[in-house]
C-alpha cells in the first residue's frame, strides 16, 4: 500500500510515495525549498508543487513544525509565519490540492511514529524519546510505544534560552561551532531532558542523523541509550504517510 507523505521544515519542503508495507519511501524524494517568509499561503504553494511533481492524486499526510491539535488546528509556529497561528491547516492544504483527503501532524510526532514502528525505536518498551535537530528541535515522547503528541521539548529552557536556539542544527551553523563543540550543548540538553524524563533511549533524527559518527563519540555522562534514527531525515514522511492511512 502507497500513501503520500510530505514533511514541512523550516528550511525545506520534501515528499514521496511510501510503501506502508517496507516503512521506505517507494520513490526518490523531492523537495523545495521552504519559503522566506514561510506564510500559510506560501508554504501551501511548495506542498502543492511537491505532490503534483509526481501527479499525485490520492491521501496526502502532512507534518508541520509546530503544535497541531485536532489534527488541523495549528496552535504554535517557532519557526514559521506567525500567521499560521489558528490556522485550519487542513482545510488550507485541502483546497490547494484540488480537495485531496489531507492529513496534518506535528513534525517530530510524525518521525517518533515511523521509528517506533520500523526504526531504532522498534520493540523497545519504556519510555523512549526522538529528538530531531534541524531549524529548531522537535520531540516525540513515547511510553510503552504509545505516543504523548505535541511535546516541543526544544522550547525547554537551557542557560536562559529555548533549548533549540542553543543546540539545534541551525545554531550549529549560525555560531560556526564544530562538531564537538556542538555536541557538548547537545549534551547538556539531553541531561536536561533525562532529568526530567528519565528515558531508556533516545533516538537522534532529524539531517544530522546521518552524520552521528561526527558527534555521537563526543557526548558523555547520558545513563539512556542514544542512536541515530535508522529513517534518517525520511521518516517524517514515513510517519505523515502512516498518520494519513490510518486516518483514511
Amino acid at each position: 500500500m502507497q500513501i503520500f507523505g510530505v514533511d514541512i521544515g523550516g528550511s525545506g519542503i520534501k515528499g514521496a510515495p511510501v510503501d506502508l508495507d517496507r516503512g521506505d519511501l517507494a520513490e526518490e524524494r523531492f523537495k523545495v525549498l521552504t519559503p522566506h517568509p514561510a506564510t500559510p499561503d506560501s508554504v501551501a504553494d511548495g506542498v502543492k508543487q511537491v505532490v503534483e511533481h509526481y501527479g499525485w492524486t490520492g491521501p496526502v499526510g502532512l507534518t508541520f513544525p509546530g503544535v497541531v491539535t485536532g489534527g488541523s488546528h495549528v496552535r504554535t509556529a517557532a519557526n514559521v509565519d506567525k500567521n499560521w497561528i489558528d490556522t485550519d491547516a487542513r482545510a488550507l492544504f485541502s483546497e490547494r490540492l484540488g480537495g485531496l483527503p489531507v492529513t496534518v501532524v506535528n513534525d517530530a510526532d510524525a518521525a517518533g511514529v515511523a521509528e517506533i514502528a520500523f526504526g531504532a525505536g522498534r520493540d523497545r518498551s519504556g519510555t523512549v524519546i526522538l529528538l530531531t535537530f534541524g531549524t529548531g528541535i522537535g520531540s516525540a515522547v513515547f511510553v510503552d510505544g504509545a505516543l504523548v503528541p505535541n511535546t516541543e521539548l526544544g522550547h525547554l529552557e537551557l542557560k536562559g534560552r529555548d533549548a533549540e536556539k542553543r543546540a539545534s542544527s541551525k545554531a550549529k551553523e549560525d555560531n560556526d561551532l564544530t562538531w564537538e563543540h556542538w555536541a557538548h550543548r547537545v549534551q547538556k540538553y539531553l541531561a536536561h531532558v533525562e532529568m526530567l524524563f528519565s528515558p531508556e533511549l533516545f533516538i537522534i533524527g532529524g539531517g544530522v542523523s546521518r552524520k552521528s559518527e561526527k558527534f555521537l563519540h563526543y557526548i558523555e555522562g547520558i545513563e539512556a541509550e542514544i542512536v541515530p534514527a535508522q529513517l534518517q531525515n525520511n521518516a517524517g514522511i514515513v510517519g505523515a504517510a502512516m498518520h494519513a492511512a490510518k486516518q483514511a
